[in-house]
């Protein structure tokens, strides 16, 4: 298992390189530029979706790649990485680590949290970070096996503290961070320095941002409702 790359994440960025189907930017040939340009600005690391884009980063950067597959099911809540298929696929194209949901909600052919993680570390030999939303959460996909846990589900989950535009969930940071062993990864919300600086304050491992630095239709807009304003 190569755990080296939780250590080269530690006390870094993490920039989100994604780009979706109604972005002028979506595509590998994008994200790979991107995610050069991510390492150009000193990221210490990259999370990417899909096994074309992770393909496409591998060409341009050498940095940690945090691989994730977003797939719709039907009948199932969870859309991140859940199933092995998935996983195995971002790990043959170049990710050194597999995010997945890990609110522990059902994933599809009735497959647990613990069965998955345990699969992918013994199958691919590569950690798994679990996307929670609750304090319950994270402890919980820390005894399923979960390397890192992280607060990227916060909010996006009906019974999860509502989500503040614009404001990480320090609550749930702080929570985590006194409770679990493992390494906290804060993403979500994450829009300037001085939240970045906060989140390490409060005893982040890492902190992964994507729409405040990959997302120019989003930044334009929110410098626009400025002017409006």
């Amino acid at each position: 298992m190569n755990y080296a790359v939780i250590d080269q994440l530690r006390g870094g960025l993490i920039v989100s390189c994604q780009a979706g189907e109604e972005s002028a930017l979506h595509g590998p040939v994008f994200m790979g530029a991107m995610a050069r340009e991510a390492e150009r600005g000193g990221a210490s690391g990259l999370r990417i979706d899909g096994a074309p884009d992770i393909h496409a980063a591998r060409q341009m950067t050498h940095l940690p790649i945090i691989g994730i597959s977003k797939r719709h099911f039907a009948g199932y809540d969870p859309y991140i990485t859940v199933t092995f298929d998935l996983a195995q696929e971002i790990v043959l194209s170049g990710a050194d680590l597999v995010a997945m949901d890990g609110t522990g909600r059902p994933f599809p052919d009735n497959v647990t949290l613990e069965q998955l993680i345990a699969r992918i570390h013994r199958e691919l030999n590569v950690p798994v970070m679990a996307d929670v939303s609750t304090l319950d959460e994270g402890i919980a996909a820390e005894r399923a096996g979960a390397d890192i846990v992280a607060t990227t589900m916060s909010g996006y989950t009906p019974y999860s503290r509502p989500a503040i535009a614009h404001t990480p969930d320090f609550d749930l940071l702080r929570d985590l961070i006194a409770t679990v062993h493992c390494p906290v990864i804060v993403e979500g919300r994450v829009t300037t320095p001085d939240q970045m600086a906060t989140c390490f304050t409060l005893g982040a491992h890492a902190v992964c941002i994507g729409g405040a630095i990959t997302n120019p239709a989003s930044i334009t807009g929110r410098f626009v409702e400025a002017i409006r304003k």
